[in-house]
C-alpha cells in the first residue's frame, strides 16, 4: 500500500455534538451518548463480517499485526512451513491448526490484536505521552502496537500447543508423523510464546508484565477444568440439581478463578471455560492497552469487561454454528447450546459418559437431535446478546470516531452469523 493510499484512510477523530453528557476520570474527559449511537449506526449499515473487519482494519493502518513481514519471512518461521510440509498426508492435528491460523474468515479469532488496537484509538492516549511513543498515522502508541503482537502471540502459541498428541505407548506412529508433528507443535508453540515474553519485558512495565502473566496462567487452567477423554479433549461436567449463582467473574482480574464451584452449572460453567481460555487473554489485554495510554484505572477496568464480553459473545455465536439448518459431524461437547440442553435434560448426560476413551464414540447426530428438540439453542441466542449488549454498553462511554465504530459493527455483524 502506498503512503498515499494510507493516508487517506485515516481518518481523524470526530467527537460527539450537543446531544451528548460528559463526564471526568481524573484529567482526562469522556463522552457518553443518551442514545447508544454505535449500536444504531451499526444496525443501519447492517456490515457482514468481512466487510466489517476490512473496515476497521484501514481505521488502524493496516492489517492484523502479527501476520506480517517481520514474521512471516524470519528464519524460524520459515523451518516451521518447511517442516510442516513433512506432516502433509498425515492426520496431526497441528496441520488443521495452521489452516485455521492462516484462514482469514469468520471461524477465527486471529483479529485479536485488531481488537486491540481499536480499543487502543478508540480511547485516545493522555496528553502527556511523549511524541516520540506516538504512531499519529495510526492514531495508537508504538507501545499498543507492540501490545497488540504480543496478544496475538500469545493466542496463537496457545492454539499450537493444543495441537499436541497424547500419544499412548501401545501407539503403532508413536514414532513416526505423530511424534514428529508434536515436536513441530511443542517448538512452535515454545519459540512464539518465548518472543511475546521478550516483547512484553522490552515494554518495561511491571504491572502490565504481572495482568498478562495472569492472562497466561488463565490459559494453561483452561486445560484442566472438568472431565476430559484422553486426548485431552474436554467432556461437560455431569450436571447438577442444586444451581447456585456465580458471581466471581467480576471479581479483581488477577485471582484465579474457582473452578469447583461451577462445574455443573452450565452458565457458569461454560463462562468459566471461555473466560479462562479466551475472555482473560482479550480482556486483559485490552485493559492493558488503556494502561499504556495513561488512561484511569477506572478506565481500564472497562477495558478488562468490554475484552472479556466480546470474547464470550464471538464464543456464544460460534457456539451455535454447527446447529445451523443443513449441518452435521461433530462438535464440541462443551457448547452453550448443548450445556443447557443437559442441564434441561440430565439423562441425555449418558451420551457424553460415551466420549470418556474418545470423543469419537459420542453419537453426534442424537445430541444435536436433542438440542434442536430442547430450549439450548435459544438460550445461546440470549446469552450472545447479553455479552453483546454488555460490550456495547463499555464501548459507548468512549468518544465517537471510526474506531469505535468499527467495534460496534464487528459486534453487529456477530449477530447476524
Amino acid at each position: 500500500m502506498s503512503l498515499s493510499k494510507l493516508s487517506s484512510i485515516i481518518v481523524r477523530r470526530k467527537y460527539i455534538p450537543a446531544a451528548t453528557t460528559a463526564f471526568n476520570f481524573g484529567s482526562m474527559k469522556y463522552f457518553n451518548t443518551n442514545n447508544i449511537l454505535c449500536a444504531k449506526l451499526a444496525q443501519e449499515k447492517k456490515p457482514d463480517w468481512n466487510r466489517a473487519v476490512s473496515e476497521a482494519e484501514k481505521i488502524v493502518g493496516y492489517p492484523t499485526s502479527f501476520l506480517s513481514l517481520r514474521w512471516l519471512l524470519s528464519d524460524e518461521i520459515a523451518n516451521v512451513a518447511l517442516h510442516l510440509r513433512k506432516l502433509v498426508g498425515s492426520n496431526h492435528p497441528l496441520l488443521k491448526t495452521a489452516k485455521n491460523l492462516l484462514y482469514n474468515g469468520k471461524n477465527n479469532m486471529q483479529a485479536w490484536g485488531l481488537i486491540v488496537l481499536l480499543v487502543s484509538k478508540a480511547a485516545g492516549h493522555s496528553a502527556d505521552i511523549p511524541d516520540l511513543e506516538q504512531d499519529k498515522a495510526a492514531g495508537v502508541l508504538h507501545s499498543q502496537r507492540a501490545l497488540a503482537e504480543v496478544t496475538e502471540m500469545i493466542r496463537t502459541s496457545h492454539l499450537v500447543h493444543k495441537g499436541l498428541v497424547n500419544l499412548q505407548p501401545s501407539s503403532a506412529d508413536a514414532s513416526g508423523d505423530m511424534m514428529f508433528g508434536n515436536k513441530i507443535a511443542l517448538l512452535s508453540g515454545d519459540y512464539l510464546l518465548s518472543n511475546s515474553c521478550a516483547e512484553l519485558a522490552n515494554l518495561r512495565n511491571q504491572d502490565l508484565v504481572e495482568l498478562m502473566s495472569s492472562a497466561v496462567r488463565d490459559l494453561a487452567e483452561a486445560e484442566f477444568v472438568g472431565p476430559r477423554d484422553k486426548q485431552n479433549n474436554p467432556l461437560p461436567a455431569r450436571p447438577r440439581s442444586d444451581i447456585v449463582e456465580y458471581k466471581q467473574f467480576t471479581d479483581k482480574t488477577l485471582e484465579p478463578l474457582v473452578v469447583s464451584e461451577a462445574l455443573g452449572n452450565a452458565r457458569a460453567e461454560w463462562t468459566l471455560r471461555h473466560v479462562l481460555n479466551a475472555g482473560s487473554l482479550l480482556g486483559k489485554s485490552c485493559q492493558g492497552t488503556l494502561k499504556l495510554a495513561g488512561h484511569p484505572i477506572e478506565l481500564q477496568e472497562q477495558g478488562y469487561l468490554f475484552g472479556k464480553h466480546l470474547a464470550l459473545a464471538w464464543q456464544a455465536c460460534l457456539d451455535r454454528e454447527p446447529f445451523l439448518p443443513g449441518t452435521s459431524g461433530p462438535f464440541s461437547l462443551i457448547c452453550a447450546p448443548l450445556m443447557f440442553t443437559l442441564q434441561h435434560d440430565p439423562d441425555l448426560y449418558q451420551e457424553i459418559e460415551r466420549g470418556q476413551e474418545t470423543v469419537d464414540d459420542v453419537d453426534y447426530e442424537t445430541i444435536r437431535k436433542s438440542v434442536f428438540a430442547g430450549p439450548g439453542l435459544e438460550l445461546t441466542k440470549k446469552l450472545q446478546k447479553e455479552h453483546s449488549t454488555a460490550a456495547l454498553e463499555v464501548l459507548n462511554q468512549l468518544p465517537t470516531s471510526d474506531a469505535r465504530t468499527a467495534l460496534a459493527n464487528i459486534i453487529a455483524a456477530m449477530q447476524d452469523l
